[in-house]
Parts: C-alpha cells; sequence; structure tokens
C-alpha cells in the first residue's frame, strides 16, 4: 500500500463548522499516529453544504422543510463521486441510513459521549426549568421527548451550529437548549453544559457520538488505510442502531431515538418512537449477540411499529 505524502496527500472531506473540523482533525491524527504520517501528508478539504447555508440557519427552518439528513453530506459525497476527495468525514447522526450508490461506510472512530447536554446561563438541569419556560431545539427527537415530560414548556426552533446555538441562547432567544456532550468534548467545551442527561432520562439520537468515514467502494488504497483507525465495537452498536432507524423510515420528520451498548458478551439496544407533540411515546429494548445486531434491530422496530395506533404517524401528512 502506498501511503500518502506531502507531495501525494490523502484528502479528507468535511463541512466547515467547528465541529466538523475537530472531527477531520481527529481522523487525521489517528491516521498520521497509525501510519507515523506527517500532517501535511492528509489534507483538509472544506465543502459547504446546502445545511450550511446561513440564511436558513438564521431563519430557523425545521430541517424537514428544506431537505432533511441529505442536507449536511450531498455536496460531500458528490465530491467523493468525483474524485475530488478521497475519505469523506461525517457526524455519524447526520447521515441518511443509505449511501449514494458507489459509496460505502465501514470506519467508525470509537464512540464519544453519547448523552445529551442540558445548556441554560441560569437554570441547572430540566426539572427546575419554570413553568411555561422557553425552550429552543432543533431536533425534533429532543422537542418530542421534552414536550412528553414538561408539556408546560414552550419548545421553539433553534438552528445552527454549536456557537451559534450558544450566542442565540445569550442573546435571550431560550431559557436554556441541548446539545450533544460528544460536540462538545470534541470542542474542548464539555464546561458549557449544565448538566449531561442520563439516557434512561432522554434516550439520544440513533449514532450520536459517533464518527464515521466514508469512501469509493473502488478506492482500496482508502480501505486499506481506514482499517488501521476502524473500532469495531462502535461499528456492532451503529449497526443494531441503523438498522433500527432504516426499518422505521427514520427521517428528520420522525422523533425516533436509539442507543445500544455492549452488555457481558452482547449488546442491549434501547429505542423509541414518539409523537411530534410529546403525547405518547413507544418504547421496547432487545439483547443479543454481536452478530445478530442488524437483525435485532430491525425486529425492535417492526414491534414498535406493531404497536402503534393506526393514526400514530398522521402527523407526517398533516
Amino acid at each position: 500500500m502506498k501511503l500518502p505524502s506531502a507531495q501525494n496527500p490523502l484528502k479528507l472531506g468535511t463541512r466547515g463548522s467547528p465541529l466538523a473540523l475537530a472531527q477531520a482533525f481527529e481522523t487525521r491524527s489517528r491516521l498520521m499516529a497509525a501510519y507515523g504520517l506527517t500532517e501535511d501528508s492528509c489534507e483538509i478539504v472544506i465543502i459547504k453544504t446546502t445545511g450550511d447555508d446561513r440564511a436558513l440557519i438564521a431563519a430557523d427552518r425545521p430541517l424537514k422543510e428544506i431537505g432533511g439528513k441529505g442536507l449536511f453530506t450531498k455536496e460531500i459525497e458528490e465530491a467523493l463521486l468525483s474524485g475530488a476527495i478521497d475519505i469523506a468525514v461525517h457526524s455519524m447522526k447526520d447521515m441518511p441510513v443509505e449511501q449514494p450508490g458507489g459509496l460505502v461506510l465501514d470506519c467508525y472512530l470509537p464512540r464519544e459521549d453519547v448523552r445529551d447536554a442540558f445548556v441554560s446561563p441560569s437554570v441547572a438541569s430540566i426539572a427546575e426549568l419554570p413553568e411555561g419556560a422557553v425552550v429552543g431545539s432543533s431536533s425534533l427527537r429532543r422537542r418530542a421527548q421534552l414536550a412528553n415530560r414538561r408539556p408546560d414548556l414552550k419548545l421553539v426552533e433553534f438552528r445552527g451550529n454549536v456557537q451559534t446555538r450558544l450566542k442565540k441562547l445569550q442573546d435571550g432567544g431560550a431559557t436554556a437548549t441541548f446539545l450533544a456532550m460528544a460536540g462538545l468534548n470534541r470542542l474542548g467545551m464539555g464546561h458549557v453544559a449544565k448538566s449531561a442527561i442520563e439516557v434512561d432520562e432522554m434516550l439520544p439520537a440513533v449514532a450520536q457520538g459517533a464518527i464515521g468515514i466514508e469512501r469509493r467502494e473502488t478506492c482500496q488504497r482508502a480501505g486499506e488505510l481506514l482499517s488501521a483507525i476502524h473500532d469495531a465495537p462502535t461499528a456492532e452498536r451503529l449497526t443494531a442502531e441503523r438498522a433500527f432507524l432504516a426499518t422505521l423510515d427514520g427521517s428528520c420528520e420522525t422523533p425516533i431515538a436509539g442507543l445500544a451498548v455492549h452488555e457481558g458478551e452482547g449488546l442491549w439496544l434501547r429505542g423509541e418512537i414518539l409523537r411530534p407533540d410529546g403525547s405518547e411515546v413507544i418504547r421496547g429494548e432487545r439483547r443479543f449477540m454481536a452478530a445478530e445486531a442488524a437483525e435485532a434491530g430491525e425486529d425492535l422496530a417492526r414491534e414498535l411499529l406493531s404497536q402503534a395506533s393506526a393514526d400514530f404517524f398522521d402527523w407526517r401528512h398533516s
């Protein structure tokens, strides 16, 4: 295998937000450590995606209105298919469950903290939010979970990267918001969280805290290079979670939470689906061996769907 060099660098495609860059830098650092490479042998290529459009962020329009999860990946995947970049670094919770033809996603970095962070300049936790407080979040899942627990709260749309959302909070746009602990940790900003919300209280998004690296199916060199930094335990967990999501037809229109963890020699998957207004939540769980991860995820999804009333998904068409 020919290693990347300053003269022939490996090109890593990424979005340009501080968190996306932190994830690209982590990927580069792991490749450098695995192969004794210099920094200039891995070139970071910033690609602007539709989801990074400042006007859309400022307008706080819901993701489902402007194109769903593919907003953050389409232009990067086009660059990968055209050969402009060699690999693409993604937040796995932003990734659609299916990749475009010709691309594969078979490398995951070790997973970070999966929990949600409660962020507020004045309040310590969800329980301490005053009645009727304004809470900002762009996540349908978080809003539905919050509405289920605290129907008295006023929930508003809050788009943008970590820094943008923190500014909106400081400017008085809301009393509190939620971010992923993983993102804050990767930015060296863990202190911003008033508290980390335990998963028993707020089950996270599928694949939260995981970084995935996508490549062209035909690029054997990239596949070999990435195999040295791939984390198999993370892959086992995400196989179950993403099979669960795919079977539920997971999109930015559907509040879905799911988390698989290793337990003894096997894994434990918990999942839930909610109505967007939080009025109903359906939960379930499965325990299984790693080889059965995809099957277990699909099976749990089918069980939750079978428990949903005929009108459970009516809001999708309203």
